[in-house]
């Protein structure tokens, strides 16, 4: 079934694998393959250096001493911020917002959209969403009588788009939608959403978890009115994520959380806030995991990300071809153009089960609804296995996969 191994000459991918420590270990005495990076991806030797001189050599809090140290982190702190605003191009340093992951991100936004919610203001969100980007809109139609509008997924996982452009009208308040699916891999079509609810008058969240560590991303090409996306995808650490919002966006925005940091004064009859985007960063940030953040984007900033993104291409087609014919396996979305996701289901076998079986022979995929219900109805489904690809995967690796894989159904034929 496999197709004879292939030189890309365009990217040195040993060269790239040598950088993460962790791509040397082994599971049950096996390599370790891991196909789990849309979950969470693996981090350089850049990063993990980062974040340890750090602590090793220059640690304090930001935004509050005078002495060396906090002038030291916090210098560095803010770089991380600018590392940020280079990388989806922002117009102002200050129109980025350190949060703790794409879901509070989200969260910000929607806890301040909320505090204008009337009852029967309709939310566009679509059904490949990741809850993280559903749940926080519930709330508002829990607490506030808004409407949730769901825009169809079309049979190859692709957005309905005429069925979302039908969907705005006078009592749309917000659409948020992914800029690309962690399921089906779809990548949506960013600046037409964009535009297409421009015109309508209505603002835009984009979901960029997925789309930010595979695509160039320039939020002022799309227009989008905010963009979230974290840092544990992208190469980072956990507990570090992004919102970018419109200057006038943030500023028009109540805080989100009260504490220290983003007020401008504090007295007893009452408060000012500070400036985005400190107003929306309350209390002690984290610190560490932005420094480990702008070094994740300086070290991919050195690469070449087109001859990334047609190696991650090539790993997506690999793993079809051998797959070819495997009349036993559905994959879950093949639409056009979509990222280097390849989720499926085994007939005769739960998702849990082949993830299982595939760990014997060291390949690490994500197995479950992947924190998306909604889509998992829709294709009739009740879970499905996801092998995610990264830039240090090989097309060994996605031989190797294709093998178990088959072994794995092999146990229910």
């Amino acid at each position: 079934m496999n197709a004879p191994v292939q030189d890309l000459n365009t990217f040195d991918v040993e060269a790239v694998r040598a950088q993460f420590p962790i791509l040397q270990r082994q599971v049950h005495g096996k390599p370790l393959i891991y196909l789990d990076s849309g979950a969470s991806a693996q981090k350089p030797r850049a990063v993990i250096d980062a974040m340890t001189g750090a602590m090793e050599h220059s640690f304090a809090n930001v935004h509050r001493g005078l002495h060396t140290l906090a002038n030291e982190t916090t210098d560095a702190y803010e770089a991380a911020r600018r590392s940020v605003q280079g990388l989806v191009n922002a117009a102002s340093v200050n129109e980025i917002v350190f949060t703790k992951g794409t879901t509070e991100s989200i969260n910000l936004v929607a806890a301040g959209l909320g505090q204008s919610i009337r009852p029967g203001d309709e939310i566009i969100v679509s059904q490949m969403e990741h809850h993280a980007n559903i749940v926080p809109w519930h709330f508002l139609r829990e607490r506030l009588g808004a409407v949730l509008r769901f825009a169809p997924v079309l049979d190859d996982g692709s957005l309905d788009f005429a069925a979302y452009i039908n969907m705005l009208g006078p009592r749309t308040r917000m659409v948020a939608l992914t800029h690309m699916s962690n399921v089906l891999g779809t990548i949506n079509p960013a600046k037409a959403i964009v535009d297409a609810a421009h015109a309508a008058g209505v603002p835009v969240l984009l979901d960029g978890a997925q789309a930010i560590v595979h695509e160039r991303v320039d939020v002022r090409d799309l227009d989008v009115d905010f963009y979230a996306f974290s840092g544990h995808k992208l190469y980072g650490p956990t507990g570090i994520g992004v919102l970018y919002g419109k200057a006038e966006r943030l500023q028009a925005l109540p805080p989100y959380q009260g504490g220290g940091d983003m007020i401008a004064s504090v007295s007893e009859s009452e408060i000012t806030y500070a400036a985005p985007p400190h107003r929306f960063e309350a209390g002690t940030p984290p610190i560490l995991e932005a420094i480990g953040l702008g070094a994740a984007i300086d070290w991919l900033a050195t690469l070449d990300r087109r001859a990334i993104a047609q190696h991650e291409a090539a790993l997506y087609r690999r793993i079809k071809a051998g797959l070819d014919g495997a009349h036993w396996l559905t994959e879950i979305g093949q639409a056009p153009g979509k990222g280097a996701i390849f989720s499926f289901a085994v007939e005769g076998a739960h998702a849990h089960d082949i993830a299982q079986i595939l760990d014997r022979y060291g390949v690490a995929v994500r197995a479950g609804t992947h924190c998306a219900e909604p889509l998992m109805r829709r294709f009739g489904l009740t879970s499905s296995a996801r092998a995610s690809f990264a830039l240090y995967n090989t097309l060994e690796e996605a031989d190797a996969f294709v093998d178990a894989l088959i072994k794995a159904h092999s146990f229910f034929a």
